[in-house]
């Protein structure tokens, strides 16, 4: 497996309909794409957070499918339209498959993995902190991730429920959310 984000800082007074338009209308067009688990199109809306983003999430099943996605036709519409992102990737360690079916929110949250702590015990709580997230019947679904270059957990949990200010880490409104693989 293999996950990446990238976000486009957006103008303070950006049309986001501009983006509410876009995702609805590219959403569909990755309702069938072969060895994706999901893709969320997401935003933060400034009032909301500190300015206007428009950001994709993506969790591959298989990794050399995000490779032809980064390299092929269906980037490059990314590249024009915003320039070339910095891609955040990871190495998924948990995924897990909550009730909902689907999704209006999304949480990015992300702790140091310090050293010389025992990650084994670590990934073991975190993986256990998935199985109760996923319990929730708002839940569609939560992931686990390794950041490998600065050696942190990230947790992605996607929400039926609206964001919520009180909720640990950073919030997204999810614009569209494609899941053919989960």
């Amino acid at each position: 497996m293999f996950a990446k984000q990238y976000s486009h800082r957006l103008p303070a007074d950006y049309d986001m309909g501009v983006i509410h338009h876009r995702a609805a209308q590219l959403g569909p067009l990755w309702d069938h794409t072969e060895g994706l688990l999901f893709k969320a199109f997401i935003a933060q809306k400034r009032g909301q957070a500190a300015g206007n983003v428009y950001a994709s999430l993506y969790l591959w099943s298989d990794p050399l499918q995000a490779v032809d996605f980064l390299l092929g036709e269906r980037f490059q519409k990314v590249l024009d339209s915003f320039g070339r992102p910095h891609i955040e990737s990871w190495l998924p360690v948990d995924v897990v498959r909550g009730h909902a079916s689907g999704a209006v929110s999304l949480y990015r949250e992300e702790w140091p993995l310090d050293p010389g702590v025992d990650r084994a015990q670590v990934v073991a709580e975190e993986k256990r902190r998935n199985e109760q997230l996923a319990e929730r019947t708002e839940t569609f679904a939560v992931f686990l991730a390794l950041d490998v270059q600065a050696w942190r957990l990230v947790r992605f949990t996607l929400s039926a429920s609206p964001l919520e200010a009180e909720h640990p880490g950073t919030g997204y409104h999810v614009l569209y959310l494609a899941h053919p693989g989960i």
